[in-house]
């Protein structure tokens, strides 16, 4: 099948840099000067404003786009203290534009309409505990926003026996297309009562109605029905992340290949370079676990975690992930007791490290 190659659909609803490295730098017309002044007046300055470059900026914390998809198996793990039990990585289809799309989906708790709130903010984190992996309330932007310019993130919670679902969408095209000097994230609520699905209102009817419109024109999804379809493979609680306009290389193909292996995703051109220097030595080296990572996610996640799960899978594109302990893959191993310099009057710790060299897999 043939690489995706990009493309500007004819709506105007893709960007017209799509490669990362490169959309942070593409300068689009910026917002009216007269946007501040009437703000000025109307008293919006009360609270600092984030421009949506910032997004890009933010996301270029993650060279390496697994690095990106990392952070979004990290929450899903989180959620296990919620009762998750899986996270599924799969590629989806925009049936506007027939593109790509990554989609993410767990069994966690879901979030609430203040969470999902709180999960698009910047910087905001309700996650107190040390076990924890995310700490910092950044993850959620910096990784979407490395893997693809949009995402809109559906979720189901259960809160003090009130059902609810909510939409938000985080949109780099559509800021950028529109001109917005500060981020705007459209976000839908809606009740289950009885089995029926009503609209949840916190501002005002036309603050609600003009997220809908938002959402239907700058989503991969064309009505209300196909937004409330996405809600339809979750049990009583979870969370659905999908990633469009996925971010292409700069000879215009994805960033990531969906398309050599049906039960993978890889990264382009990143397993092409072993540094053998025989067909042989090339083979072995390939076929270990530690060049494979490098651009298979399969590889990757498997030897993500060093605990292994009991009672949680990810499962990529429809088959489980064998978790690997890294350990058992490398040799000479060394352990080293690490005891850090801490001030005179607190505790003494110290952590054991343990050293591992790759197999010796040829001679010079």
């Amino acid at each position: 099948m043939p690489a995706v190659m990009a493309g500007v659909d004819g709506g105007g609803r893709s960007l017209d840099c799509r490669s990362f490295w490169k959309a942070g730098a593409s300068e689009g017309p910026s917002a009216p000067i007269r946007e501040f002044h009437d703000a000025l007046e109307t008293g919006d300055f009360d609270r600092a404003r984030v421009h949506p470059k910032f997004l890009h900026t933010n996301a270029t914390s993650h060279k390496w786009a697994f690095g990106a998809i990392s952070e979004l198996l990290d929450n899903a793990v989180d959620e296990i203290c919620n009762g998750a039990t899986f996270i599924k990585v799969d590629k989806s289809t925009n049936t506007k534009d027939n593109s790509p799309m990554l989609v993410f989906q767990d069994d966690g708790g879901g979030m609430d309409p203040e969470g999902v709130r709180q999960c698009m903010s910047l910087g905001f984190s309700t996650k107190k505990s040390k076990t924890t992996i995310g700490q910092y309330g950044n993850g959620f932007k910096t990784s979407t926003m490395r893997l693809g310019a949009d995402a809109i993130v559906f979720t189901r919670a259960i809160r003090e026996s009130k059902v609810t679902l909510s939409i938000g969408l985080l949109s780099y095209t559509f800021l950028r297309r529109t001109m917005k000097d500060d981020i705007v994230v459209p976000m839908l609520d809606f009740e289950v009562q009885d089995g029926q699905i009503a609209p949840l209102v916190y501002g005002s009817q036309g603050d609600w109605d003009s997220s809908l419109k938002i959402i239907l024109d700058w989503s991969p999804f064309s009505s209300m029905e196909e937004l409330l379809q996405q809600f339809e493979d979750m049990d009583s609680h979870g969370t659905k992340v999908v990633i469009y306009n996925l971010w292409m290389n700069d000879d215009g193909l994805l960033e990531l290949d969906f398309d050599d292996d049906d039960e993978d995703i890889l990264l382009r051109d990143q397993g092409q370079n072993s540094g053998a220097s025989t067909k042989i030595q090339k083979e072995i080296i390939q076929q270990h676990i530690s060049h494979r990572l490098r651009f298979s996610l399969r590889a990757y996640s498997s030897i993500l975690y060093l605990k292994k799960f009991e009672n949680f899978q990810i499962i990529l594109r429809g088959k489980p992930v064998e978790q690997i302990n890294i350990a058992n893959e490398l040799k000479f191993k060394k352990v080293v007791t690490y005891k850090p310099q801490v001030a005179h009057d607190s505790q003494v710790v110290s952590a054991f490290v343990h050293l591992l060299f790759l197999f010796r897999i040829f001679l010079s």
